[in-house]
């Protein structure tokens, strides 16, 4: 049986990725399912599935794509506010199994009541 290759770590295929910027262990990639225009994400080159099993050099690389991203979002949308966030194990919702930062432009009215943030991710467990 084949083993099938992860999203993330075939980056070079531009039928699947859209790439905005990489360095020596972090590449960012436009999501291709957006929640917002400007949508983004800042992946690991090495396959890795968590956050805490990152090397102090891959955090600090990813933290340096993070920042780079976002300046490339603003060149090309008008947006200040943004979500960044981890889908970190399949109860929070990860799909791909292969770590990736979610960098998500945050705009007016985009949803009715952002107040609270992260915690209106479950229903009725963050209202305020």
């Amino acid at each position: 049986m084949s083993e099938k290759i992860c999203l993330f770590c075939d980056k070079d295929d531009p039928t699947k990725h859209r790439i905005i910027a990489e360095n020596e262990l972090i590449y960012s990639r436009w999501d291709n399912f957006p929640v917002t225009p400007g949508h983004a994400e800042i992946v690991p080159k090495r396959h890795v599935e968590s956050f805490f099993d990152l090397k102090p050099e891959e955090l600090k690389q990813l933290y340096n794509m993070l920042f780079q991203t976002k300046v490339k979002i603003q060149e090309i949308h008008t947006v200040s506010d943004f979500t960044i966030g981890i889908n970190e194990g399949v109860l929070a919702g990860r799909t791909v199994h292969h770590l990736h930062v979610h960098i998500i432009p945050r705009y007016q009215g985009d949803v009715p009541n952002p107040r609270g943030g992260i915690r209106n991710i479950i229903p009725g467990k963050g209202d305020y």
